[in-house]
């Protein structure tokens, strides 16, 4: 029996492999196969929910728990970063909205960026930074510190700035929150449990490729009518296009200007996290009920999500190679030191 199912799993297990060997090409491909084929955003958006709890079980499951004890014994890095991206992102964005007029103007994507800011981190954010190669568990701990807080951030940012433009229920989009960290921490350690680390570890590749697979069913959820969005009205797409970029990259070079001091490779894991915001769950927690211009934002968003890793690789490996020497100079000097 155990030969047959070996067998039978060999074949999606090699393209599973394949897949996940080719990064974040892989992770930019899969946002222009969604926009393609739009039927298959009606699809698979029923299990838009499904998707964000695998995406956090997979991060779960991988974390690196000795630089997770680490990180935990210095928890002023992880609150003044968790501060900064459910507090501090979204009040700037809401008193950038009033003080320039934008809720009065276009309270569509006045609420689509309040909606963005208001929102935790992305589910997939370590996943992302682990195949930049950049710090995924400091990521990951932020990650859980600011989805735990969204519940009351996010009433208090929508009671101060978006009034009657969308009724958030605290309550709600806590207990979906709660219950998608609970049901995938369990899910995870339960995994961790029955394989062990070192079997995860070995089998990085296949992972990777069942996490592209995931982002692919989110995107393609989310994106949906975008090419028909784009035909009807093209210059509208294009400049919510252009301002999604902007403020992806706004948000990642502020992030990693202000913690640069913890260096600059972990400083820009935080902005790549505080840069993805999880919309998913901003439209589980409000039923899809948002005027058009704010789906089709939300839909634009997902092209920097996507095509942002793979543009920062060469960074990425700079800064990670530049660390690994570093530190591998360090260990030489103490090797070395007299007694």
């Amino acid at each position: 029996m155990t030969s047959i199912l070996t067998t039978a799993l060999a074949p999606p297990l090699r393209v599973l492999t394949w897949l996940g060997s080719q990064g974040t090409r892989a992770v930019a491909a899969v946002v222009f196969i969604a926009a393609a084929v739009p039927p298959l955003g009606a699809l698979l958006r029923p299990y838009l929910t499904e998707a964000i709890l695998c995406l956090l079980c997979i991060s779960f499951m991988r974390v690196d728990l000795a630089a997770l004890y680490a990180h935990l014994r210095r928890p002023a890095l992880v609150a003044t970063a968790t501060a900064w991206t459910t507090i501090g992102v979204p009040l700037i964005v809401g008193l950038i909205a009033h003080a320039s007029g934008l809720t009065a103007r276009a309270p569509g994507l006045s609420l689509a960026l309040m909606l963005q800011s208001m929102a935790s981190p992305m589910m997939a954010s370590p996943a992302l930074a682990a195949l930049m190669g950049l710090d995924a568990t400091l990521v990951l701990i932020t990650l859980v510190t600011s989805t735990a807080l969204v519940p009351f951030t996010a009433s208090l940012f929508a009671g101060l700035f978006l009034g009657d433009m969308l009724s958030v229920t605290p309550m709600t989009l806590g207990l979906k929150l709660l219950g998608i960290l609970a049901t995938s921490l369990l899910a995870a350690t339960i995994i961790r449990w029955v394989f062990g680390a070192e079997a995860i570890q070995r089998h990085k590749a296949p992972i990777d490729g069942l996490n592209i697979v995931i982002l692919f069913i989110f995107a393609a959820a989310i994106i949906g009518d975008v090419v028909s969005d784009l035909l009807a009205q093209p210059l509208f797409t294009l400049s919510l296009a252009a301002l999604s970029f902007a403020i992806y990259f706004t948000l990642l070079a502020v992030t990693t200007l202000l913690f640069r001091r913890i260096g600059t490779e972990r400083a820009l894991a935080l902005g790549l996290m505080v840069s993805q915001r999880n919309l998913g769950l901003m439209l589980a927690a409000t039923a899809g009920a948002l005027p058009p211009t704010t789906w089709l934002y939300f839909a634009m968003t997902q092209f920097p999500i996507h095509l942002a890793p793979y543009m920062m690789m060469p960074i990425a490996r700079r800064l990670t190679g530049r660390a690994n020497a570093t530190r591998e100079i360090a260990e030489g000097r103490t090797r070395d030191a007299p007694f």
